[in-house]
């Protein structure tokens, strides 16, 4: 298992179609950056959910998950399951957020995840992150979509052990789905930290990547 940094990561960039999606796929990962890095600037954009009981789940949440973080959210009001159609809104939504920062390092969907709007919302990143280091989270769900990665983020137990927490605490409008528990999320990651040497971890779908070995 061959391990690659980044360098010294100032500003993240972290977006999901839903609350939620970002915490689900990468809160792991935020927690260990954050934690590594106080004052990280992270700026997060949801599509969907603004204004309601979601909007005030994820601004509790995504403060907890970035504990000493520099942390701008905007939740917008986008129809949940209906991205493709407001396709227009979500592309000035990500282009708005491009304007306004230079991140080293950009969270996001899975181009190949099979809910059409976290897959629509993975399509239209790198149209306005053209240059950056985009690393495409997992979201376990029925459809079965869960494949291979090719990047993994190792997780102490004691930060999987607090995104399960965090998770449960902060999400009441999700427990009553059925793959929304603890078993779930640690399962995975146990089976990604298997796949990269540690107890667990999660992982991310890249699909481009520059290297620079000659420095």
């Amino acid at each position: 298992m061959i391990r690659l940094g980044t360098g010294r990561l100032d500003r993240i960039v972290a977006v999901g179609a839903h609350c939620d999606d970002i915490a689900i796929g990468a809160g792991g990962t935020l927690l260990t950056l954050c934690r590594a890095r106080p004052g990280v600037r992270l700026d997060a954009l949801v599509l969907t959910g603004g204004g309601g009981e979601r909007e005030q789940e994820e601004r509790a949440a995504l403060a907890a998950f970035c504990p000493g973080a520099d942390l701008r959210l905007t939740v917008h009001k986008l129809p949940d399951g209906r991205l493709p159609v407001h396709w227009d809104e979500a592309k000035a939504a990500v282009e708005e957020l491009r304007e306004r920062t230079e991140p080293d390092l950009v969270l996001a969907p899975r181009t190949d995840d099979a809910h059409q709007d976290h897959r629509g919302l993975a399509k239209l990143v790198p149209t306005a992150f053209r240059d950056h280091l985009v690393l495409g989270y997992e979201i376990v769900k029925w459809d079965g979509d869960l494949g291979r990665m090719a990047a993994y983020q190792p997780l102490s137990p004691e930060i999987a052990e607090e995104k399960v927490r965090l998770l449960q605490e902060h999400y009441a409008s999700q427990r009553h789905r059925p793959w929304y528990d603890r078993e779930a999320f640690l399962g995975l990651a146990r089976i990604r930290g298997i796949e990269c040497h540690a107890r667990y971890a999660e992982a991310f779908a890249v699909t481009k990547l520059t290297l620079d070995l000659g420095e």
